[in-house]
């Protein structure tokens, strides 16, 4: 059993967690950048970010430190439904004030595409970075895909819905 000095990882986590959300709700519900991460950068965003002039880069510590969205949904790249779980778009761009009227969403082989600010509401897209309980791999379109929930709206199974569904996604640029 740990003595009152020694921090556990599961307290290290919680206060890494605590900390993260301060910082990036800010003082009286501010939006401001998030601290420095820690481990390797798997997402970078860049553009019209209304809480800071700088860039905010997150490992995936810190996006797991974000509140989490789970859901079930079928997917036409996989087999029968899936849980994913990630964090919420409209909740990430409340928390960094995404500005401009776009996200050009960018992957690991350069594939590019527009996702309007419009798309991010409440119980819309996530950034998933676990399926079915297990991170995502590079192999399983991971670290990041941005998933839609398909099975609950039907507006979401559309061409134009599909080509926003970006995996392995690296970066957003806010236009």
């Amino acid at each position: 059993m740990p003595d009152h000095l020694t921090i556990t990882r599961r307290t290290s986590c919680f206060l890494f967690a605590a900390s993260l959300g301060l910082a990036l709700a800010g003082p009286a519900g501010a939006v401001t950048s998030p601290p420095a991460p820690e481990g390797p950068v798997v997402l970078n965003i860049s553009g019209k970010l209304t809480g800071s002039d700088a860039d905010a880069q997150f490992d995936m510590d810190m996006l797991r430190a974000l509140p989490q969205t789970r859901f079930m949904t079928s997917t036409i790249w996989s087999s029968g439904p899936q849980e994913f779980a990630g964090v919420s778009l409209h909740h990430l761009a409340e928390r960094l004030g995404f500005g401009g009227s776009y996200i050009l969403a960018s992957a690991i082989n350069d594939y590019s595409t527009h996702i309007p600010l419009s798309d991010l509401v409440e119980g819309g897209p996530i950034l998933a970075y676990e399926v079915n309980g297990k991170e995502l791999s590079r192999r399983e379109k991971g670290p990041l895909w941005i998933v839609y929930p398909y099975d609950a709206v039907s507006a979401y199974n559309s061409e134009v819905i599909y080509r926003r569904s970006i995996w392995q996604v690296v970066r957003f640029e806010l236009r």
